[in-house]
């Protein structure tokens, strides 16, 4: 009973949180990692013991597929250079640089601990930076290559983390057997993301072939899709993170979808998105729940000595390390792609101070550094504790939260005008695939309007329908014509004719209700007409929106 008040006080704090964050000005993660706090603090407030294995396996798969599912692909191929340098080299560099940097500040924490930390420190939240700071104002080529480092670094950080442990456990490390143990890591998962996703094809397939499944059949083999994957691959001896990622990238481009109804896409779109924010609130809930215990088992080594190591100024040290860190393997990488370009006598595409500054300060920490970190074991192979256990744990947490809160208070300031004033290229790519899905409509409409073998009334009938529906197309193309004027005219009318629809749903809404009360209908009835009335508004709110 406990536990089910418990899932139920987090949910609905997570809720209050979505609207909380239109009242003051602080960032999402930030505002719930407070409330969390708020909630755990008092004597007895709300306290959890989290199993780090379970929560690895309930919020990061679903968390890590869906990124790389909504992730521009086309974008993540063209920019595989920088973004595997993030995501491999700039991860192995902070391993090796903060790990000394960490031992040099904090000498109680033996190397092989340090490194586990600086692993674990290593993965990036591009989710959280989307939350900090509006896409709009961040150049397109960082915003991806930033979320593509966010879904493989990932696996990178915590299989370095893996290593790191097993090395403090058994007091040795072999790198040949390391990088094998990676390569494994890296390939095994790769392929648990593409079995998982035949196996839910499959399926889909199954379900499609019986006939008179219900759509939330199949919605939920797609909802369990990445934490198959991940289990797959944990199973193996793999990535299950990796696997997770692979999933999602590959979900959107497999075909899997035509397996689906249009009832279960619209039904799976809309739970993905909702699971999403839930999971997302719940997991820095949950990290503010942990504060107060790590915060009342910070260690003496971290209080006790030189001002250097007060508990405070050591978390920012390290941030700001990560961030340093971080600038200059972006500046050398720059420089290597400007040499190898002028080499190659190539367009060199460099970033300037501005950009590598906010590339720096948007590599957050969040999910993966929290469940990585509290999965740290609780003793050594001969039952002595692990060492500097807490230490760890409370510098981990930290740096999540400072490097959440310098983003939240730089980024924006810093990526200001990085963005060139004009029309988001996005958007005229999404009108050129408005006008091209258009023009082809409208020819397989024409082509059809007159081949239909009717005569007289009927044939008249059926390009009267014709003429109505290519009508629509027509100012569809209009609205995005590329001469301001007739777009403007377009977009007037448009902006006219969704105003009656709305007013029209609304009238149709009332009517409804009004035969349900005077017991016209049933409620059975009253629902279903309902129900198609909120699919029609919500296919014109996705239209205003895209206006």
């Amino acid at each position: 009973m406990e536990v089910a008040v418990f899932i139920l006080v987090v949910l609905a704090f997570v809720a209050l949180s979505g609207a909380l964050v239109r009242l003051v000005r602080v960032p999402l993660p930030v505002l719930q990692i407070a409330i969390g706090a708020a909630l755990a603090w008092p004597a007895r407030g709300l306290h959890v013991e989290i199993d780090p294995e379970l929560f690895l396996l309930v919020f990061i798969p679903p968390l890590l597929f869906g990124d790389a599912f909504a992730a521009p692909k086309r974008e993540l191929i063209e920019l595989r250079g920088p973004i595997l340098d993030l995501a491999v080299g700039l991860v192995f560099f902070t391993i090796v640089g903060l790990g000394y940097a960490l031992h040099w500040l904090v000498p109680s924490i033996p190397l092989v601990v340090a490194f586990a930390l600086a692993a674990v420190l290593s993965p990036t939240d591009a989710v959280a930076v989307s939350s900090i700071v509006d896409r709009n104002v961040v150049p397109p080529r960082l915003m991806h290559i930033l979320e593509g480092e966010s879904l493989l670094n990932d696996a990178s950080g915590l299989v370095m983390f893996r290593f790191a442990v097993a090395a403090a456990l058994t007091g040795s490390f072999s790198l040949a057997a390391a990088s094998l143990t990676f390569l494994y890591a890296v390939a095994a998962g790769i392929l648990a993301g593409i079995a998982a996703l035949f196996i839910a094809a499959k399926a889909l397939q199954i379900l499609g072939r019986i006939g008179g499944t219900p759509a939330e059949a199949h919605v939920l083999v797609m909802i369990l899709l990445p934490f198959v994957a991940y289990l797959i691959a944990e199973h193996v001896g793999a990535s299950g993170i990796l696997a997770a990622v692979t999933a999602g990238l590959l979900t959107g481009t497999s075909g899997i979808f035509r397996y689906l109804s249009v009832s279960a896409r619209i039904q799976a779109m809309s739970l993905w998105s909702t699971l999403t924010f839930v999971f997302n609130g719940a997991l820095f809930i949950l990290l503010g729940l942990q504060l107060p215990d790590i915060i009342r088992k910070v260690p003496p080594e971290l209080t006790s000595r030189h001002w250097l190591f007060e508990p405070a100024l050591t978390v920012l040290i390290l941030t700001l390390c990560l961030i340093g860190l971080r600038f200059l393997w972006i500046w050398i990488g720059d420089m290597a792609a400007g040499i190898a370009a002028r080499l190659g006598k190539r367009k060199a595409e460099s970033f300037g101070f501005r950009v590598r500054l906010a590339g720096s300060v948007a590599g957050v920490r969040g999910a993966v550094t929290l469940a990585g970190i509290l999965s740290l074991p609780l003793a050594l192979q001969d039952g002595s504790p692990f060492p500097a256990r807490d230490v760890v744990i409370f510098l981990a947490a930290g740096v999540i939260i400072c490097s959440l809160a310098i983003a939240s208070l730089a980024l924006p300031r810093i990526a200001r005008g990085l963005v060139e004033p004009g029309e988001d290229p996005g958007a005229a790519e999404e009108r050129r695939a408005r006008v091209g899905a258009a023009s082809a409509a409208i020819a397989r409409i024409e082509s059809l309007a007159g081949n239909g073998g009717e005569e007289g009334e009927v044939a008249e009938a059926r390009l009267a329908v014709a003429d109505s529906i290519v009508a629509g197309y027509r100012r569809r193309i209009a609205a995005s014509d590329e001469a301001e004027e007739a777009r403007a005219e377009a977009r007037e009318a448009g902006r006219l004719e969704l105003e009656l629809r709305h007013a029209g749903i609304e009238a149709e809404r009332a009517a409804v209700r009004a035969m349900f009360r005077s017991r016209e209908i049933n409620d059975h009835t009253m629902r279903a007409q309902l129900s198609e009335i909120t699919l029609t508004e919500a296919l014109l709110k996705s239209r205003q929106d895209r206006k």
